[in-house]
């Protein structure tokens, strides 16, 4: 088949409708690169709206903690205008936390004797054992 034989190709039948059925398909491969070159347009197009988002989003977020950060530098300020009564709340708010420390220590104390009683009975099950 190195030389193309014009003359035998002409004899080989055609079959009806294969003109019909190629220019279809035809059309269908052109319909679905411009669908494609279609599909393309949009995700470039969601890109940009997607970084022009984001950009929003940083200066939104920045904006937002530079309007609390100077609310709350006005924000901050003594409670008490009278020494005497900061000093009252501070040695009330000390003897809640010492009161609440007590209690605490207290059940930690109880937690210890229970765990030597219970350490105790433990070895001697096992001096019986052995």
């Amino acid at each position: 088949m190195d030389e193309l034989n014009v003359e035998a190709l002409e004899r080989i039948p055609i079959p009806e409708g294969l003109e019909n059925r190629l220019s279809k398909k035809i059309d269908e491969w052109e319909q679905a690169e411009k669908k494609a070159k279609r599909r393309h347009l949009l995700p470039k197009t969601l890109r940009y709206a997607a970084v022009a988002a984001s950009v929003a989003l940083v200066f939104g977020i920045g904006l937002h903690f530079l309007q609390r950060d100077k609310s709350l530098d006005s924000a901050v300020q003594d409670t008490y205008q009278d020494p005497v009564v900061a000093r009252q709340e501070a040695e009330r708010a000390l003897q809640l936390l010492a009161t609440n420390l007590s209690k605490g220590m207290e059940h930690l104390e109880k937690a210890r004797h229970l765990t030597e009683k219970t350490e105790q009975t433990l070895n001697e099950q096992l001096k019986i054992l052995k």
